[in-house]
């Protein structure tokens, strides 16, 4: 079966709506509303969907990779956002070498986990 496909988009929630969207714009996606409580947010070709819904234990299993080319330059320029300092429960966790690569942590305001990371 050829799928075809040409994007993938999670869709993700958000303890505080507004507070989220303004944190992903901070991180440097573009955002894009679609209703009052669903938008897109962008980077490149990459997108995914942020909505104004919370649940607990989705939120706390939520995680995202996303790949960036120089990861060294992204956490460079991710210290210099303090996020940490301006959202509360934003957590920055410093580069960790892999067998398969590099990757930092990110945690939104609402607890979900990102990783950034570049592949060897």
């Amino acid at each position: 079966m050829q799928h075809r496909a040409k994007s993938i988009r999670p869709f993700i929630g958000s303890k505080n709506f507004e507070i989220s969207r303004s944190f992903y714009r901070d991180l440097g996606f573009e955002e894009t509303v679609l209703e009052p409580k669903l938008s897109v947010f962008k980077t490149g070709t990459e997108a995914f969907y942020l909505q104004n819904a919370y649940v607990k234990d989705w939120i706390d299993n939520t995680m995202i990779f996303l790949e960036v080319e120089d990861l060294s330059a992204f956490w460079a320029d991710l210290q210099k956002l303090n996020l940490t300092q301006k959202y509360e429960d934003v957590k920055i966790v410093p580069i960790r070498n892999q067998a398969w690569g590099r990757e930092c942590f990110v945690h939104d305001p609402s607890g979900v986990l990102w990783h950034f990371g570049e592949f060897v």
